[in-house]
């Protein structure tokens, strides 16, 4: 977030305030990590049924039942997605304070 000052700064000078670009910011961190949960769960699941299904019969010579703990997975889920968006909107606070406004002017 720190880098993107300058971008920051083009959104206060084209009439954005702090709390919009704050909430632009923490869209975008919301954003990614759903998309990193999402696909976390989905490559965790895919790896646990191989190793349930594939390599535990082929290396093992025995099988288990496969017990998902939905809940606790989407209480999991959950909780980066909190935490991500609020990572994103702290730093979008360091990022986005009067001196992004100045760093716009560095450029010209």
């Amino acid at each position: 977030m720190l880098a993107r000052r300058k971008e920051f700064g083009l959104l206060a000078h084209l009439g954005l305030t702090r709390r919009q670009i704050l909430a632009v910011v923490a869209g975008e961190g919301a954003a990614w990590t759903v998309i990193g949960s999402v696909a976390g769960l989905a490559l965790g699941l895919a790896v646990a049924v191989v190793l349930v299904h594939v390599v535990n019969p082929q290396s093992f010579h025995w099988t288990m039942d496969l017990l998902v703990p939905w809940v606790r997975l989407l209480a999991l889920c959950a909780a980066v997605i909190v935490c991500g968006t609020l990572t994103a909107w702290l730093a979008g606070r360091a990022a986005a304070g009067p001196d992004a406004v100045l760093a716009v002017k560095e450029d010209w």
